[in-house]
């Protein structure tokens, strides 16, 4: 593990200028057992850095990505947190390591409840999940300290900004199915108005509404 860890942050570093990740989610990364989240007979690539199938069309995020996205979340212990897309579980169990309480929203049954499941299983009790819509994110629980879209959007869905404390931050994958994807993070300032800053070039299964179609 602690060769992977290098590996991320050598990454990091080249792909985003970013000197390092910070040692709270290092750490997280190096506790959850990533193995325990992707599919049957993929436990040895499990720390490849690529993502890797995890059924119904889906993927879990490579190590690398799952790094820097947490990482600029800057994540405090006492922080509510919304994540769009639980897949695996994986990185809603990273977020849970940082944060007091990790608000997870997946639309795919078949994959939302197996996530629960590994929740339940791996005593992950300040994760809260459930399967619905995350394009509406989850506004009972709101506002949030920080959100993170596992899956890209044509465009920043406005109920989640909505749903950011000010002073909140948004990270999401922006782009096409098809075409080019861009991962951004949005901080929300004070006043509501919201200012966006590119990180870099992605690739992410598209954020889809009930019926399979990219919002």
């Amino acid at each position: 593990m602690l060769g992977e860890i290098a590996q991320m942050a050598h990454e990091t570093r080249r792909e985003t200028g970013r000197a390092v990740l910070s040692e709270r989610v290092m750490a997280a990364l190096g506790k959850v057992p990533r193995e325990r989240f992707v599919s049957e007979g993929d436990e040895r690539r499990a720390y490849e850095n690529r993502p890797l199938a995890i059924g119904s069309g889906q993927t879990i995020s490579q190590p690398f990505i799952v790094a820097l996205m947490t990482d600029f979340m800057e994540i405090r212990p006492g922080d509510r947190v919304l994540e769009i897309g639980t897949g695996s579980g994986y990185q809603a169990a990273i977020l849970a390591e940082l944060a007091a309480t990790v608000y997870t929203i997946e639309i795919i049954p078949a994959l939302g409840e197996l996530a629960a499941k590994r929740f339940s299983t791996y005593g992950y009790r300040n994760v809260v999940a459930r399967i619905g819509d995350g394009y509406q994110g989850w506004p009972e629980y709101a506002p949030f300290d920080s959100i993170m879209v596992t899956a890209a959007a044509r465009d920043v869905p406005q109920p989640l900004i909505d749903q950011l404390k000010p002073g909140g931050r948004l990270v999401i994958p922006i782009g096409t199915q098809s075409g080019a994807q861009t991962l951004y993070v949005i901080d929300k300032r004070a006043d509501g108005t919201t200012a966006r800053r590119t990180i870099l070039g992605v690739r992410f299964v598209p954020l889809t509404d009930p019926d399979g179609r990219q919002r």
